[in-house]
């Protein structure tokens, strides 16, 4: 990064990440931020004809009005596995604990009841941070929204720290610490050995740092500097936007945050604490400038901070330690607790219902917290750092003398007589090489092997499929309506349990035959959303970028929406079900503009979405119904196949191909069926009039090969024939075509074919149909 500057440590080279005030065009567009919202980097020429388009049309259309700044939500990850057993941990990436899950489910709750929404999400690359961020979005019924993850808001660097615990940092550090590290701000730690197992430069997910921007140490001033072009160049444009910014990160980097926001001198930022789990809110003037919460309002904000608590920290904390004793004089806490998503209750009213019930065990749990008490020692690596400067040499004299008696020391929180004021304003008070199996070409599937070092215990790992520019394209687990036969569209239903594991098993299988991807694209559904998220879990690469696309979105049934197959055939009759069904052009009958299903009635649609011409008729209904203009975008009422053929291969061909085949990415696409037909209808080259007879089995990983320009499977180890064990359809020969190299040459990715094995007596009736389906593709007509 030639435009960022290196800040030194002590002296030392490459002790410290470089830091810059802003970024270059390659960071800006970090995880694709510039194609958000429209913000895309333009030439001069272009940027001026756009300009002068939108002035006078925002004139004409009395969009020229000042903005209210959005409102930004600062949340610290909750706890995790290496919080808990006191382990530093940096930009290392243990997972969350169990109080970690239930720390931002809480959180999340908290939002619901205050009644915030979020319209972006900012995060770091470590696990830790990017759940914490799902579960946000998933209990505030938002996983659709843009989540942009960054390396700026990783955790402190804490070198050569990094996975010690307290035996191992009373084995390791020595009496000339006191003088190395001078200073709590600006020391800090002995730096990391670049072929130490936790150096961040073998970690895929900084592939793209240069070795200046990854921190061997990091001092907390080093840290919040990190931080602070992602404020300047990001976070603050979209707060200035009106857009509501939630910020899911560390305790240093949200420190940085603070810092930047509230103007906290280098002093006044050690007295602020960033507790796990506990939404922190501001509010901003038309300058950018935080407003302080009002004096008649019950707010618990920090000294020097202008931002707000949604609670009081350390209650839930207490409730957590004390629910089983809790659970045993009120039974009916656990059932309320362990309502889930098929429980007959609303979104909001089950977070709701959750919360009051957290409510109730932590007052109750209040009156066993010890004010006097010291406040309980943080994990010592994303925890609350040092609060109140004291003399060093003291601080360090007494870490060593606690490490020497097997205590836990942490150098960057010093132990204190007063702790930390919290200010409560209304009570004015303080506180090896793969085993190839023979080749077998035949018109059959192209399976690939299971890799023998699975089959054969003892050959080492997985080798990692290194294929550039491939595909894998994996269609939803299956939902409830799935399972009954209901059409679904864009209704947003979520996974079913077993759909869950259907999505699992694929990241299971992509993972066990060493694939690894690049980027991910989804829908702006939920269903197909949760599937990418159950696959990259499984595949421990969650910090990949998610781009979602309405236009991956399954084809807009109309008014058939919600109905089962049977019903629509008894209301219609067959032939027109059919015809809705399997016509190539044919369209379902057309919602009204107030129907439920209609997606202009969905915030996600009638807020966000922006790459569709306007309405004039749904513009002047919405005016006349709201009594003032409101402009409303032409969104679908009902879509033949055609409708979402021809919004899904534009996307693949003009966004998919360019910003990622083309460059030789890797890429997963999660979708539903008919976005994934229109793919494969574009990738195949199946005809119109063949599209509607391919079926695409729920949670199937398909891969294409753009080399070999053919569909393959992956062996799951059953041993069945995958067009035995899944429906493909009657078009499935135009997916199955023998795999074959530019060159001519059989593609040796293609392992074996399964045949009916001579023992297995197959009716009449399926014998043609697997014949059909075997056939080449010319012979079929």
């Amino acid at each position: 990064n030639d435009a960022e500057s290196s800040h030194s440590n002590g002296g030392k080279r490459g002790g410290t990440a470089s830091t810059s005030a802003t970024f270059d065009d390659k960071e800006m567009d970090e995880d694709g931020y510039y194609g958000m919202f429209g913000r895309k980097k333009r030439g001069f020429v272009s940027g001026l004809m756009r300009q002068l388009v939108r002035v006078p049309y925002r004139f004409l259309f009395g969009e020229y009005r000042s903005v209210e700044p959005g409102t930004l939500i600062l949340v610290r990850h909750g706890e995790s596995l290496w919080n808990a057993n006191k382990t530093f941990t940096g930009w290392a990436d243990p997972d969350l604990s169990q109080q970690g899950y239930r720390e931002v489910e809480h959180a999340a709750r908290l939002l619901v009841e205050g009644g915030y929404n979020v319209d972006i999400v900012f995060t770091s690359r470590l696990k830790r941070a990017i759940r914490s961020s799902w579960i946000l979005l998933r209990e505030l019924n938002e996983v659709y929204l843009p989540v942009f993850k960054s390396w700026r808001l990783n955790e402190r660097m804490y070198g050569a720290l990094t996975g010690l615990s307290k035996t191992e940092t009373a084995e390791r550090l020595g009496a000339e610490l006191v003088q190395e590290w001078r200073g709590s701000l600006r020391s800090s730690p002995p730096a990391l050995n670049p072929a130490d197992k936790y150096y961040p430069g073998r970690d895929r997910r900084h592939a793209d740092l240069s070795p200046a921007q990854i921190p061997l140490t990091e001092s907390l001033l080093n840290c919040m500097e990190r931080t602070k072009p992602v404020w300047l160049d990001k976070i603050s444009y979209e707060i200035a936007c009106g857009r509501n910014v939630l910020v899911v990160a560390h305790a240093n980097t949200l420190r940085g945050l603070v810092k930047i926001i509230d103007g906290i001198g280098d002093d006044e930022i050690q007295d602020i604490a960033i507790p796990t789990g506990i939404p922190i809110i501001y509010n901003f003037d038309s300058n950018l400038n935080p407003i302080p919460p009002s004096s008649d309002q019950k707010t618990v904000s920090q000294v020097h901070m202008k931002g707000v608590f949604l609670e009081k920290p350390g209650l839930l904390k207490e409730a957590i330690k004390r629910e089983v004793e809790w659970c045993a004089a009120v039974p009916d806490y656990e059932m309320v607790m362990s309502r889930s998503a098929n429980t007959a209750m609303t979104p909001l009213q089950r977070s709701l219902s959750k919360l009051e019930a957290e409510r109730e065990v932590q007052d109750w749990a209040e009156q066993f917290i010890d004010e006097a008490a010291d406040e309980e020692e943080d994990d010592g690596s994303d925890g609350k750092l040092t609060l109140v400067e004291q003399d060093e040499d003291k601080v360090w004299e007494k870490g060593l003398n606690e490490i020497e008696d097997g205590e836990y020391f942490d150098p960057d929180r010093a132990m204190f007589e007063e702790e930390i004021v919290i200010k409560e304003k209304s009570l004015i008070e303080e506180e090896g090489e793969e085993l190839i199996a023979p080749l077998f070409n035949s018109n059959g599937p192209c399976v690939t092997a299971m890799p023998a070092s699975e089959v054969v215990p003892g050959l080492g790992p997985v080798p990692v499929n290194k294929e550039a520019s491939l595909i894998v394209m994996i269609r939803h687990g299956k939902t409830e309506n799935n399972k009954l036969g209901l059409f679904t569209g864009w209704d947003d239903v979520p996974l079913a349990s077993d759909g869950v594991e259907e999505a699992k098993e694929a990241g299971r299988l992509l993972k066990l035959h060493g694939f690894e991807f690049d980027a991910v694209y989804t829908s702006w559904l939920s269903r197909a959303i949760e599937t990418a998220w159950y696959v990259m879990d499984e595949m421990d690469c969650l910090w990949l970028p998610i781009i979602k696309s309405w236009r991956l979105n399954e084809r807009m049934y109309g008014d058939l929406t919600g109905l089962s197959k049977a019903m629509v055939k008894q209301r219609h009759g067959d032939k027109q079900f059919k015809a809705w069904r399997r016509g190539y052009a044919v369209n379902p009958p057309r919602v009204s503009s107030f129907s439920p299903q209609y997606p202009g009635n969905d915030i996600r649609y009638n807020k966000y979405l922006k790459d569709i011409r306007i309405s004039v008729s749904e513009t002047l209904i919405r005016s006349i119904e709201s009594r003032k203009f409101s402009l409303h975008r032409k969104l679908p009422k009902s879509e033949s196949l055609k409708d979402c053929m021809d919004r899904t291969i534009p996307y693949f061909t003009e966004q998919i191909m360019p910003e990622a085949i083309d460059k030789g990415k890797r890429v997963l696409i999660a979708s539903s069926e008919n976005a994934i037909r229109g793919l494969l209808m574009h990738l195949c080259e199946i005809p119109e009039d063949k599209i509607a007879g391919l079926e695409i089995p729920n949670g199937l990983p398909l891969i294409f090969d753009m080399n070999s320009k053919c569909v393959k499977l992956l062996d799951d180890g059953s041993g069945s024939d995958p067009l035995e064990k899944y429906n493909f359809g009657a078009s499935a020969s135009y997916l199955f075509r023998p795999c074959i190299n530019p060159d001519g040459s059989d593609d040796d990715g293609c392992d074996f074919t399964f045949l009916a094995d001579n023992d297995t007596v197959l009716s009449s009736s399926d014998s043609e149909l697997i014949e059909s389906i075997r056939k080449p593709v010319d012979a079929q007509g």
